[in-house]
């Protein structure tokens, strides 16, 4: 295998296994009724200043598919919607305190799920890690500023 196709697949790998670590953890921790796609909501919708429309465009997804998104985080508890200031048809979205709950639990699970590979990698090289991948990650509203 040449080294592209063997990048390709250990990220998707990694990412896969990082994902269900997270969702496993976020689990336990009492929020058995979230999946992964809501985890993505939650990081977009935290940064503040988002609408349906935006969540959409972050998850590469319909609008139509990002409002039963919304609609099923509203009926859970874990998500409000604002009046637009600027905008009457559109809504911003909120998290309410269940979903910021669910958030920092998120943000636990994901730091101990990396901490593995913090460990066998060392400090110095995870740090250049974080580097080279926030270097190649493509821009964004959810990307490390470090």
């Amino acid at each position: 295998m040449d080294d592209a196709l063997a990048f390709s697949a250990l990220v998707l790998a990694l990412s896969g296994q990082l994902v269900q670590e997270i969702h496993t953890r976020v689990s336990q921790r009492g929020f058995e009724d979230l999946r992964p796609a809501h985890g993505f909501a939650f990081a977009r919708i935290s940064l503040g200043d988002a609408t349906t429309a935006d969540l959409a465009e972050h998850l590469g997804v319909t609008k139509q598919a990002a409002a039963q998104l919304v609609d099923e985080l509203v009926r859970k508890g874990y998500v409000v919607r604002h009046p637009h200031p600027h905008d009457a048809r559109a809504r911003l979205l909120g998290l309410t305190e269940a979903g910021w709950s669910a958030t920092r639990a998120a943000d636990e699970a994901a730091r101990a799920a990396v901490a593995p590979w913090r460990e066998a990698l060392g400090e110095v090289r995870f740090g250049e890690l974080v580097a080279d991948l926030t270097r190649l990650s493509p821009p964004g509203p959810i990307r490390p500023t470090w």
